[in-house]
């Protein structure tokens, strides 16, 4: 599974984990039913402590997003269309707010901004 830790990073590796994990969920790279690796196949592959993935595996549990069956393995749960839908939308709210708030510590005016963002969709 391709997941980069930024060991420099003011965020927790588990958390680090736990965003790209959830955004692969929610963007339909891994679907329902599919398996994640063992504990200690992502630890080893991330070059981490077992118990910093197995952290986040019960934190994506804990919201819904995975279920651990004893024995067997972690595997993405079944997700209800309507909140990952809106999980993406608040998740891009955030960026653009970050953004804006960037954009303003940078000195642009609202007009500005919005003259950016008017670019930007038009490109898209």
């Amino acid at each position: 599974m391709h997941l980069i830790i930024n060991n420099s990073s003011m965020i927790p590796v588990y958390e680090q984990v736990v965003d790209q994990l959830r955004q692969k969920i929610m963007l339909g790279e891994l679907k329902e039913g599919e398996g994640l690796p063992s504990v200690r196949v992502l630890a080893n592959e991330l070059k981490i402590s077992a118990l910093t993935v197995k952290k986040a595996y019960d934190k994506l549990e804990e919201d819904g997003l995975v279920i651990t069956v004893h024995g067997k393995g972690t595997y993405v749960a079944a997700t209800d269309t309507d909140s990952a839908a809106e999980a993406r939308k608040k998740a891009a709210e955030d960026e653009m707010s970050l953004a804006v708030s960037k954009a303003k510590l940078a000195g642009l005016t609202n007009d500005e901004i919005r003259e950016i963002l008017e670019m930007i969709l038009e490109d898209e």
